[in-house]
């Protein structure tokens, strides 16, 4: 049985399904691993241009299995200390294993997403929800720091410190109109229709070209890490002159000017 589901709604199109939908997608062991091990293939996947990251059944992810997670891959020979490090590593380097792909990730949030899944919205690069989904921040409801999976980072620069300082002390549960309203996520839509959205907004990104894309998202997430404007800027104009030396680039502006859509094959 695995716990994870990948299949190819249309073309260019990884949609990653959490698939343990008995327990609203709680993550194990099992579950991380064979999400790292997905986006390891996904990319080096020359066919894969947008991933969508969705949950079976009602539920997106309700974070991390309270029943029982699991032990880190490799870690049987360790000490308790060490082998529970571990796990935290495990799970937590999914945010930067997500930022890092090539490829851009649509979280489409059809439930709750809570803890860990919570964590799963927040690193990926565009988020839409159903109308039913509910979020919240929900280490600290069990006796722990609110303050995990790289939430303290990512959740204010998405929505503001103040905001972010409330949500985490308080592990509040909120609704999707409220992350619609701050911004969390940009779209909401009906249950049924989620999806169709989800690969109506990979069908806009990928009319642009994959280098371009690539590109985009490594500098859009590295400049929330840089200081000063200047430095955004000098790896800005860094990247504008790769983009330009690409027979893609060449492509874009002649279908450009002669009106009709660009055929890329990210040369």
């Amino acid at each position: 049985m695995t716990t994870i589901s990948r299949t190819s709604p249309r073309p260019g199109v990884a949609l990653l399904t959490l698939d343990r939908p008995e327990v609203l997608n709680a993550m194990t062991a099992e579950l991380v691993e064979e999400l790292h091990g997905h986006l390891d293939a996904i990319a080096v996947d020359p066919e894969v241009r947008v991933v969508v990251l969705t949950g079976a059944g009602r539920g997106f992810c309700a974070g991390l299995d309270l029943r029982g997670y699991g032990e880190a891959p490799h870690t049987a020979h360790l000490g308790p200390t060490q082998r529970g490090f571990a796990v935290q590593r495990h799970i937590a380097s999914l945010v930067p294993h997500l930022r890092s792909l090539p490829q851009p990730v649509i979280a489409a949030v059809n439930g709750p997403a809570a803890g860990g899944g919570f964590a799963l919205v927040l690193a990926s690069d565009i988020r839409i929800a159903s109308r039913t989904a509910k979020f919240n921040a929900a280490f600290i409801r069990i006796g722990l720091s609110a303050c995990d999976i790289g939430t303290s980072w990512l959740l204010p620069r998405l929505v503001g410190a103040s905001r972010a300082q409330e949500l985490m002390l308080t592990g509040r549960v909120f609704d999707a109109e409220e992350a619609a309203r701050i911004g969390l996520v940009v779209e909401l839509h009906e249950p049924e229709a989620l999806l169709d959205a989800a690969l109506a907004k990979a069908d806009q990104v990928m009319a642009n070209a994959p280098f371009g894309v690539a590109l985009t998202k490594e500098a859009m997430w590295t400049a929330l890490e840089i200081p000063g404007m200047q430095a955004a800027i000098d790896l800005e104009n860094r990247q504008q002159i790769m983009a330009s030396a690409t027979a893609d680039h060449r492509e874009a502006m002649r279908a450009f000017l002669e009106r009709r859509p660009p055929a890329f094959e990210n040369r």
